[in-house]
C-alpha cells in the first residue's frame, strides 16, 4: 500500500487542514442538495392546490405528497447510474454532476406554470422535476460519504463522516428557515400566491456557491490508488448485482438498517409536520417552527453518536436507535396530540426532538458503517444502492402511507402502524444479520475483508 492509502484506510494520522477542507466541501454541497430535495416537502401543503384540479384539497395534498414520493422511487436508479460513474471515472466528477442536476431541477420548479395556466401539463412537469431531483440525490450521498471516508483515518471515520450526516437534517432546517423567512417578508397572501417560488429559485445561487467550492477538490486517494494499480472495476453494476455475496449484503443492509431509518426519518420530520397541520389543525408556521427547533436541538447528536461509534462500534447505536424509534412512535405522537389543542409548543418540540435523537443514533454512524461493508472498487454503487432503496423507496412514501391510513380509518394515530412495523422489522434483521460475529457468515467475511484491506493492499472483489 502507498503512504497516501495508509493515511486514509489504514488509520494513520491524516493532515487535519486537508481533512477539514474535504469535509466542508463535501458537506456544503450535500447540504444544498438536501435543501433542494426537501424544499418540495416543506411547501407541499402551500402549493398543492395550484398544480391539480380544484375541488378536493385533501386529494390535492395527497397527490402532491405522492409526487414528492416519485423522487424517492428513482433514487435507486440514480444510485445505479451515478454509482457506476463514481466507481469508473471518479468520486469528484460524479457528485459535481449530481449537484448541477439537482440545482437545475429545483430552480425549474420555481418557474413552473400552474394548473390554471397550462392544465395537466403542470403536474406532469412537476413530477418530471421531482424525478430529476431523485436521480441526482441518488448519486450524491454515497459519493460524499465515500469521499470523506476515503480521506479519513479508520479510527476516526465515524466522527468525520458523521459531519456529513448532519446535512440531511440541516438541509431540511434550511428549507424551513428560508420558507418561514420568505413568508414573513412578502406576507401570507403573497407567499401563497407566488412567494413560495422564491425558495426554489434560491437554489441556483446556492448551487453556484457550492460548485466553486467543489471544483477545488481533488480526487479520493483510494480511487487514485486503484486507478494507478489498474484495480478499478470494469463493470461495477455486474460486480455488485451479479455477485450473490455482494447482492445479498446490499439487500440485508437495506432491510436491516436503511429501510427502518428511512421510515423513522420521514415519520419524525415530515409526517409529524403534516400530522400537526392536517390532523391537529395547527397552522403552517406553527408546525414548521416546532420541527425546526427540534432539528436545531437534535442535529449535534449526529456527530456525538458518530464519534462514539469509533470507540464502541457502529451496531450498538444503530440497534438502539431502531428499537427506541419503534417503541416511541405511539406515545410521542400521542404527546403531540395532547399538547396541540392548548398550543403547548414546549411539549410538542420535546416530542419531536426525542424522535430526532433516536434517528441520530442510527444515522450518525451510518456512513462509516456502509463504507466499511463494501470493497472500494464498487463502494459508490453498493453504498448508494443500499442507502437509497431503503431510505428512499421504503422510507420516502411514509408520509403518504401514514396520511392515507389516517384519512381512511378516521383514527388520528392509524398512520403510525406502518412506521412501527417497518422499524421493528429492521431491528430484528439488524440484530440477527448485521452484528459483527453473529449469525451471518456473509457479514463476517465483509468485516474480515475490510480489516485485511487496512493492513495489506486493495482487496480483490469477493467471489460468488
Amino acid at each position: 500500500m502507498t503512504e497516501l492509502s495508509q493515511n486514509t484506510e489504514g488509520g494513520k494520522p491524516a493532515d487535519p487542514a486537508k481533512l477539514r477542507k474535504v469535509i466542508s466541501a463535501s458537506s456544503v454541497g450535500t447540504l444544498i442538495e438536501w435543501y433542494d430535495f426537501y424544499i418540495y416537502g416543506s411547501l407541499a401543503v402551500v402549493f398543492s392546490k395550484m398544480f391539480f384540479p380544484e375541488g378536493n384539497a385533501t386529494a390535492a395534498l395527497l397527490i402532491s405528497i405522492a409526487a414528492f414520493g416519485t423522487g424517492f422511487v428513482v433514487r435507486p436508479i440514480g444510485a445505479l447510474v451515478f454509482g457506476r460513474m463514481g466507481d469508473r471515472i471518479g468520486r469528484k466528477k460524479t457528485f459535481l454532476t449530481t449537484l448541477l442536476l439537482m440545482g437545475g431541477a429545483t430552480s425549474a420548479i420555481g418557474l413552473l406554470p400552474t394548473y390554471s395556466a397550462i392544465g395537466f401539463a403542470a403536474p406532469i412537469l412537476l413530477v418530471l422535476m421531482r424525478l430529476l431531483q431523485g436521480l441526482a440525490i441518488g448519486g450524491e450521498y454515497g459519493g460524499a460519504a465515500i469521499y470523506i471516508a476515503e480521506h479519513s483515518p479508520r479510527t476516526k471515520r465515524g466522527g468525520y463522516t458523521s459531519v456529513l450526516q448532519t446535512t440531511a437534517a440541516l438541509g431540511l432546517l434550511l428549507s424551513i428557515i428560508v420558507t418561514i423567512s420568505c413568508r414573513f417578508v412578502v406576507g401570507e397572501e403573497a407567499f401563497n400566491a407566488w412567494g413560495w417560488r422564491i425558495p426554489f429559485l434560491l437554489s441556483a445561487v446556492l448551487v453556484i456557491f457550492s460548485l466553486k467550492v467543489r471544483l477545488k477538490m481533488h480526487e479520493s486517494p483510494v480511487f487514485e490508488e486503484m486507478r494507478e494499480a489498474g484495480k478499478l472495476s470494469q463493470s461495477p453494476l455486474r460486480d455488485a448485482l451479479a455477485n450473490k455475496n455482494v447482492l445479498a449484503l446490499v439487500i440485508v443492509t437495506m432491510l436491516g438498517i436503511t429501510a427502518g431509518l428511512g421510515v423513522a426519518w420521514y415519520t419524525s420530520q415530515f409526517y409529524s409536520m403534516y400530522f400537526m397541520q392536517t390532523v391537529l389543525g395547527m397552522n403552517f408556521l406553527e408546525a414548521n417552527i416546532c420541527v425546526g427547533v427540534a432539528l436545531v436541538i437534535g442535529t449535534p447528536f449526529f456527530v456525538v453518536f458518530g464519534r462514539l461509534s469509533d470507540r464502541f462500534g457502529r451496531p450498538p447505536f444503530i440497534l438502539a436507535g431502531l428499537a427506541l424509534s419503534a417503541i416511541g412512535f405511539f406515545p410521542l405522537f400521542s404527546w403531540i396530540q395532547a399538547a396541540a389543542p392548548s398550543r403547548d409548543y414546549v411539549q410538542i418540540v420535546a416530542s419531536v426532538t426525542i424522535q430526532v435523537l433516536f434517528i441520530t443514533m442510527i444515522y450518525g454512524p451510518l456512513a462509516a458503517f456502509l463504507v466499511e461493508l463494501f470493497p472500494p472498487q464498487i463502494r459508490y454503487t453498493t453504498v448508494s444502492l443500499a442507502y437509497h432503496i431503503g431510505l428512499g423507496v421504503v422510507g420516502g412514501f411514509t408520509p403518504l402511507i401514514a396520511l392515507a391510513a389516517t384519512s381512511s380509518s378516521g383514527n388520528d394515530l392509524a398512520g403510525l402502524i406502518y412506521p412501527l412495523v417497518m422499524t421493528s422489522l429492521s431491528f430484528i434483521i439488524c440484530l440477527v444479520a448485521l452484528r459483527k460475529g453473529t449469525a451471518s457468515p456473509l457479514v463476517r467475511r465483509a468485516w474480515e475483508q475490510e480489516e485485511k484491506s487496512i493492513t495489506t493492499t486493495i482487496p480483490a472483489l469477493p467471489t460468488s
